[in-house]
């Protein structure tokens, strides 16, 4: 039934078992300050035994500064390293299950008030109440080696892969935003200039970790905005990025920052009906044609199974990514393997995003659900 769903598929020269991406979901399950925990082992390790074939790891802090919230966890020094080579030998054992490091900067949407917030250019932050501040050049360049540093300690680690995180609003999707970044140095101006510091990102990197360790990216393709960055702009941005070298790309959308969005589109939309499903699809057709052979991850909104195959099937796209339907059903994959192909679950109604501000990540109409019984 599923020929392709459950076919092996490459990213550069990573085996993955399957095509079902477990989405780079933060779960609030390291300490306050982003060590690793058991909880936060044990709750990638049900993510493991489900069936999916790559695990994106939630956000990896890449600075002090860089992280969102308190209980993200961390790589910016090696302080950091045991814990998170716990996690990664754990996932290991179940051999056939790949894992990627996904590693970030907030920039302006801090919600800490321990430190300053900052970006390409001044932009208002609605959690702290006035702009964030401009980083200079050598300060851009400073960014550029925290990355390749994290991304170095993660490939030391033994993960599999390494996913740049270029989307949401965080600091590098502001870079590539027209609106963000009004910067006149080599970092601001055109398309070109905008996504210089991922591509520098990119090189810098290679030359620590090798020829073979796949690096791909989370890209935003649409901010959603007036003047904002437009699909036709991500496309001619993603091909910079593939001819860079990237080995994959996943496109995204939105801003967690929607203060200036003509439409409040958050990244984790809500459906209301299986027509509403796939919504990144658009950007997933926009961006096809610059890829060469370089595979495509459909996030947002992926339901059912039967659509997913036939996508697969069609090679709009090359893997799946979930995200909210494995916080309801770790278990899916092996779910639809066995032939239980019913859609996922989940209700899209992002009450797991509420629970993980106010403790950690769990679907909260599923734990409704088993209250009533």
């Amino acid at each position: 039934m599923f020929d392709r769903l459950f076919s092996p598929g490459k990213i550069g020269n990573v085996q993955i078992k399957n095509r079902i991406i477990r989405s780079a979901t933060w779960v609030a399950r390291a300490t306050e300050d982003g060590y690793i925990t058991d909880d936060l082992i044990e709750y990638y390790t049900k993510l493991a035994e489900g069936g999916v074939g790559l695990i994106i790891s939630g956000y990896i802090a890449v600075d002090l500064e860089g992280a969102a919230t308190p209980r993200m966890t961390r790589l910016y020094d090696d302080t950091y390293i045991p814990g998170q080579k716990k996690l990664v030998n754990t996932i290991h054992e179940y051999s056939d299950v790949k894992i990627a490091a996904q590693i970030a900067h907030t920039g302006s949407n801090l919600y800490s008030k321990d430190f300053e917030p900052v970006g390409p250019s001044p932009i208002w932050n609605d959690i702290m109440k006035k702009s964030c501040r401009e980083l200079t050049t050598e300060e851009v360049r400073n960014v550029i080696k925290k990355f390749v540093e994290a991304g170095r300690r993660a490939y030391d680690i033994g993960y599999d892969l390494l996913q740049i995180h270029g989307a949401h609003g965080y600091l590098l999707s502001d870079f590539v935003s027209p609106v963000y970044n009004k910067r006149t140095d080599e970092f601001g101006g055109d398309f070109q200039k905008r996504s210089k510091i991922l591509v520098d990102i990119y090189n810098q990197l290679r030359d620590e970790v090798g020829k073979n360790f796949p690096i791909f990216i989370k890209l935003n393709t649409r901010d959603y905005m007036e003047e904002g960055l437009e699909l036709d702009e991500a496309k001619k941005i993603a091909e910079i990025l593939i001819n860079t070298g990237y080995d994959a790309i996943e496109p995204s959308c939105g801003r967690v920052n929607t203060r200036f969005s003509r439409r409040k589109t958050y990244p984790a939309v809500m459906l209301k009906s299986a027509e509403d499903e796939n919504y990144y699809l658009p950007n997933v057709n926009a961006l096809k044609p610059v890829m060469k052979d370089n595979p495509l991850i459909l996030m947002g909104g992926v339901r059912n199974p039967i659509t997913a195959e036939n996508l697969l099937k069609e090679n709009i796209a090359d893997f799946i990514a979930l995200c909210r339907p494995l916080i309801y059903e770790p278990d899916l994959p092996n779910r639809w393997k066995s032939g239980d192909i019913s859609p996922a679950l989940c209700i899209s109604c992002n009450g797991c995003l509420g629970a993980t501000r106010a403790n950690k990540t769990y679907c909260v109409t599923k734990k409704k659900l088993e209250e009533k019984k």
